[in-house]
């Protein structure tokens, strides 16, 4: 397989596939420019090299068609600040204009292409398209880690109208290399901190990391599933009733494996959904009906933050509680220092998955970690050994 690093791209057209999914204020705003920055250094290498670049990327979820919102114009100002250079801009992806555009490109030129999901044959996987794709360059590189588990036109397709001229990017191949490290590690004890609203949707990492850590700190609204299937009263906290047998499984699976599954001793409870409820601390498994859990609490919080400090590799995917509204922050601002510290005295930290990134960063913390993933659904489908069809459409 080829490494972007060994590719000349001297007068070569690269066509990258690059995930500028990023959110935009009600002005068409920038205001998260994370995915942006992390594809610049992929870019930069290809313009060194006297190469151009041909970008495409998806934004939002149009539906059938193209509509304003979603026009990728508006990510330009913010790749041009980012790149140090003025770009081009096509208002489609596929149509003779592109093509003439992307043909006539010149050494240490940019187009960044239209929304490709104004097309429905990209999220269809349509050969057809994805070689109307491909007409746009001499090679490509998928550097799109959050989209490389759809099998679509641009991510997988593609691919194969370039059997000698594809490769990773930057991004893609930082991914792979740190998801390996955690899932490899020689080092002990491993832990994964996972959090979030509902089991059913992290049952299949909790199964699948079970053979590979020492810890599993369990948090936020999905904590109290467990708690209840170990005969708790969690009052009016958020359960999914269905999993209570699946949970009661999962500890059991648990024990017979050596690993020790870490559940919050004591929550910060609220009479109501809101930042200025009233609340109280309680024992988990006493939770006084009428009232819910929002965060974990004190005691909770510094059992988990020894336990982290305890730690070699981490790995940080979902919230310890209701860390949007201020008052149910602290149990996850508290796991995030926590990470921060364990990395100064050396430990491995991976932080994924939407929530727990938005928290890294909103916290200012993202740089003070091993690596924060830019893919949520790809990183925990990769963590759980699933092929991913993007990563192996360059593999095979």
């Amino acid at each position: 397989m080829t490494k972007l690093d060994n590719y000349n791209f001297k007068n070569k057209r690269a066509l990258i596939r690059v995930d500028f999914n990023v959110p935009l204020d009600k002005d068409f705003k920038v205001t998260d420019d994370t995915r942006i920055k992390a594809a610049v250094p992929t870019i930069k290498k290809i313009l060194k090299d006297g190469g151009s670049v041909v970008l495409m990327s998806h934004l939002g979820r149009p539906k059938g068609g193209p509509e304003e919102k979603f026009s990728l114009k508006h990510i330009k100002p913010t790749l041009e600040k980012e790149l140090g250079l003025s770009v081009k801009f096509v208002d489609d992806c596929v149509s003779d204009k592109s093509r003439e555009i992307s043909s006539d490109l010149k050494s240490g030129e940019v187009l960044l292409l239209e929304n490709l999901r104004f097309y429905k044959e990209e999220e269809e996987g349509d050969e057809f398209f994805a070689g109307q794709l491909a007409e746009h360059g001499d090679s490509y590189v998928n550097d799109a880690f959050g989209t490389a588990h759809r099998a679509h036109a641009s991510t997988t397709i593609v691919a194969k109208f370039f059997p000698h001229d594809k490769m990773f990017g930057y991004v893609i191949e930082n991914e792979i290399e740190n998801i390996d490290k955690l899932l490899n590690s020689k080092d002990k004890p491993v832990l994964a901190i996972i959090g979030g609203a509902k089991v059913s949707s992290k049952i299949t990492i909790l199964e699948s990391l079970l053979p590979k850590v020492d810890h599993m700190i369990i948090g936020g609204g999905m904590a109290y599933t467990f708690i209840k299937a170990r005969g708790g009263q969690i009052g009016d906290s958020l359960v999914e009733d269905d999993y209570l047998e699946m949970a009661e499984k999962l500890l059991s699976k648990a024990k017979d494996q050596g690993v020790e599954i870490h559940l919050p001793a004591d929550t910060l409870i609220a009479d109501e959904f809101r930042n200025d409820a009233s609340t109280d601390v309680c024992e988990t498994k006493h939770i006084p009906d009428g009232w819910m859990g929002l965060d974990i609490g004190p005691k909770t919080t510094k059992a988990f933050t020894e336990l982290i400090a305890d730690c070699r590799v981490i790995l940080w995917n979902g919230p310890m509680g209701v860390f949007e509204m201020e008052t149910f922050a602290k149990g996850t601002i508290a796991v995030a220092n926590a990470l921060v510290k364990a990395t100064e005295k050396g430990a491995f930290t991976l932080v994924g998955g939407g929530d727990s990134v938005a928290a890294i960063n909103q916290y200012g913390l993202s740089e003070k970690v091993s690596y924060v993933s830019t893919g949520g659904g790809a990183m925990l489908e990769y963590l759980e050994g699933v092929t991913l069809p993007g990563i192996a459409a360059i593999q095979d």
